[in-house]
């Protein structure tokens, strides 16, 4: 069954075009096709930022906070598996850049155990699904 977004709903951009259109809006005007119809055509999100954007519906897909902890332990992961591929080069390279990129390893490890519960082991390569967490 069909539900559109209403005013005050989540949602987020389904394939964002820049930072701002990755983050979680708010859904803060709804244009119909019709005026007697529920099949929304276009939704206006504000942002975290205070920008307000305007998208046609299917451009739009509703989401929650618990959708934007997935998305960062995605991102973290990611950035944990590059950082440790750079720290591998980097030892090889330099190694004043090795010892800032351990640091910087060290540290978003150390964020992403103390504030999302995340445990990230930059010694084993990541194997975990592409939606965003281990299985």
């Amino acid at each position: 069954m069909y539900r559109s977004l209403e005013y005050g709903d989540t949602a987020r951009v389904i394939t964002p075009a820049d930072a701002t259109e990755y983050r979680l809006g708010t859904v803060t005007d709804v244009t119909y096709s019709t005026p007697h119809t529920t099949h929304a055509r276009r939704y206006t999100l504000r942002f975290p930022n205070g920008t307000e954007r305007t998208y046609p519906a299917d451009r739009v897909a509703w989401r929650t906070r618990a959708d934007d902890h997935a998305a960062l332990e995605a991102a973290f992961t990611q950035a944990s598996a590059a950082l440790r591929d750079a720290c591998r080069i980097a030892h090889d390279y330099n190694p004043d850049l090795s010892a800032g990129t351990a640091s910087l390893l060290r540290r978003l490890v150390d964020l992403a155990r103390l504030r999302l519960g995340l445990t990230l082991d930059p010694a084993r390569p990541h194997t975990g699904t592409q939606d965003g967490g281990d299985q």
